[in-house]
């Protein structure tokens, strides 16, 4: 059994790194499909954003949606379990909005305008 010295460190183990947060920043807006995720986040790689799926479908945090149809087509959703997680998201997300103001004076210049952000 693993030991952690405090207890975030659990929560940085699932959905720590680069990715993933916003991985499920995306998925609280609706299903996506793999490609739906890679535009969205043009800076990650095919195969970062493969393997942060997998991880997070791993540990129970989002759901994996195979339709059987010629193409076959997938999607993501959060897993019920993945929603608990939303306030921790919409936390991370006002944090980082306020410290873009702090550093940036104007938000808008740093956030893009791509119906995610709030830039009234």
């Amino acid at each position: 059994m693993k030991k952690y010295n405090i207890s975030v460190e659990a929560t940085l183990e699932v959905i720590g790194g680069k990715w993933k947060s916003v991985i499920l920043c995306h998925l609280t807006h609706g299903k996506k499909r793999t490609s739906d995720l890679k535009r969205s986040m043009p800076a990650i790689t095919q195969k970062m954003l493969t393997q942060q799926l997998r991880e997070l479908e791993e540990d129970g945090i989002i759901n994996r949606i195979v339709y059987q149809q010629v193409p076959p087509r997938v999607e993501y959703e959060l897993s019920e379990y993945g929603w608990s997680l939303k306030p921790v998201l919409d936390s991370l997300c006002a944090w980082g909005e306020q410290h873009i103001v702090k550093e940036y004076g104007d938000k808008t210049a740093v956030l893009e305008d791509n119906g995610l952000n709030d830039l009234s």
